[in-house]
């Protein structure tokens, strides 16, 4: 029997060198020449800056797959190429009608129908009430001991206070919540579900309307609608001259307001005819998530994913914002990383589970596709044992003063959802590439809340394991046309993918999937 065990012993071992000797070769395939070249490309001035719902982005995305068919991966079950492709809008006011009272309200002066929160279609009634700031919340209502139901309401933007902060964050640390931010969405449903049939809204930080608020309002920018789940209303947006006529006390409301004082909500303006209509175009834009994908052996039907945005800021006044960093550098890691899965898998040394390569757009306008991609899944997410996530790895922080400038990574949710995710990540570093892992985002208190900030929260959200690989380029060039390709650290760069390539390939041919066994940080969306 001993004799048997240590036999055992000795393949379980002698497996392990040789899966660590395949590691180590295939990681070589990542090299500073194949980053830069195609770096090179993703960052040129043909790209023009990848804004999503562009040519620019849309080059990119043509790049890309035909880069992950040159390296012979698979297209993704269920699509009908390499890209999932997922609807932008962009509306265009025809007309809007406001009449309250006698009073027929003037476009631009007296309201504002935003487009993006506006529905074609109308509501009329002779009932309208105020509540408030329009929250409905367990921590505090604004429908307390209040009838809307079938009702128009008015609400203000923003919501109460507490000594002087926030109440409403769970997190308790004082930020305003989503009532705020995005806010309107929420407060529009919360009226919605409480049966009322239209809403007047107030910006008390808004006296007029802009010139810019105004051409938004009749032309929207290129938007995800996000996956509507609740039902809503129309509304429009008054000036404070025109809220007058419907608020009598509307000056002690505005200062109640501008103090985030609490509202008893009691009906202020009820037997008041108000009548709405709007009418719009919609133009429908398709954006993409560019995917390729590798089969495992005997777990290709749980996956391991590596990802990275590939759009950036487009053009601006003439000039075009590179992104080499942000997030060229990411999205040519994925691609580095497919070369060198390829490879391996070309010489039969293929992983276990299947690896899914994902670029994709629409991060710097909100994580668009990184959330089409949770809602519209490929592959089932409980199947899905990581998502390592990449953006921004090819520069460093200028505001790190340390001697470890030149071989540090920002390591970004190595104490959320899964405990194997440190071990795992620290394990292959300190075997392999000796980079200093800094966990300094992972802070609570961390006022950047990068955890939430890059596609990898939309896997997190859903319990998918998740790391986040990061440089911190908060500084510099972030986000301006001199984030170039000259500007790229390219032997750390190199370092930081070869370490990412090495955590995947452990995760994609262990025996298990990550435990999952950490919650969400209290407070995420």
């Amino acid at each position: 029997m001993k004799k048997i065990l240590l036999l055992a012993y000795l393949f379980i071992a002698a497996n392990s060198a040789f899966a660590q000797t395949d590691a180590a070769k295939y990681a070589d395939v990542i090299t500073t020449d194949g980053l830069k070249n195609r770096l090179t490309i993703i960052a040129s001035d043909e790209m023009q800056g990848r804004e999503t719902g562009t040519e620019g982005q849309r080059r990119a995305a043509a790049y890309i797959e035909s880069q992950f068919k040159a390296m012979g991966l698979q297209q993704p079950k269920g699509l009908k190429g390499y890209q999932q492709l997922y609807p932008l809008y962009q509306d265009s006011l025809l007309s809007s009608e406001l009449k309250v009272k006698d009073i027929v309200a003037e476009y631009g002066k007296d309201f504002i129908s935003p487009l993006n929160a506006n529905e074609n279609g109308s509501f009329k009634g002779s009932n309208l009430v105020f509540v408030g700031y329009g929250i409905d919340d367990a921590a505090y209502s604004d429908y307390n001991k209040v009838n809307v139901k079938g009702k128009i309401v008015v609400f203000f933007y923003g919501e109460p206070k507490k000594e002087g902060k926030y109440f409403l964050n769970t997190t308790g640390n004082g930020r305003a919540s989503e009532w705020t931010f995005p806010g309107t969405a929420k407060k529009l449903a919360a009226a919605a579900a409480k049966g009322a049939v239209g809403a007047l809204v107030i910006n008390q930080a808004a006296e007029t309307f802009s010139p810019r608020m105004i051409d938004m309002a009749k032309k929207t920018s290129v938007y995800y609608p996000g996956e509507k789940k609740e039902k809503t209303i129309n509304f429009a947006l008054l000036s404070h001259a025109f809220a007058k006529n419907i608020l009598p006390d509307f000056d002690t409301l505005l200062r109640q307001v501008k103090a985030g004082e609490a509202f008893a909500a009691v009906p202020q303006a009820n037997k008041i005819s108000v009548n709405y209509r709007i009418k719009k175009y919609r133009n429908v834009i398709n954006a993409s998530n560019v995917l390729g994908v590798i089969e495992g052996t005997d777990k290709k039907d749980e996956y391991v994913f590596l990802t990275g945005h590939y759009d950036h800021l487009g053009m601006r006044d003439g000039k075009i914002y590179y992104g080499a960093d942000d997030d060229g550098s990411g999205t040519v890691a994925v691609m580095q990383m497919a070369a060198a899965f390829a490879k391996a898998k070309a010489d039969g040394k293929g992983p276990r589970r299947t690896i899914v390569f994902m670029t994709v757009s629409g991060e710097e306008k909100g994580l668009w596709g990184s959330e089409y991609y949770s809602e519209h899944p490929v592959y089932p997410l409980s199947k899905t044992s990581v998502d390592l996530n990449t953006d921004m790895v090819g520069r460093i922080d200028t505001e790190r003063k340390k001697d470890d400038t030149m071989n540090y990574v920002y390591v970004v949710g190595h104490d959320k959802l899964s405990s194997d995710l440190p071990i795992i990540n620290e394990k292959v570093n300190s075997q392999y590439t000796h980079l200093v892992l800094d966990y300094k985002f992972d802070d609570p208190n961390d006022p950047h809340r990068i955890y939430f900030r890059s596609d990898h929260y939309n896997f997190a959200r859903k319990g998918v394991p998740v790391l986040f690989f990061y440089d911190g380029m908060l500084k510099a060039d972030y986000h301006k046309p001199t984030d170039t390709i000259d500007k790229i650290e390219w032997p750390l760069y190199e370092k930081r993918v070869k370490m990412i390539f090495h955590t995947a390939w452990d995760i994609a041919n262990r025996d298990e999937m990550l435990k999952r066994d950490i919650p969400l940080p209290e407070g995420a969306r």
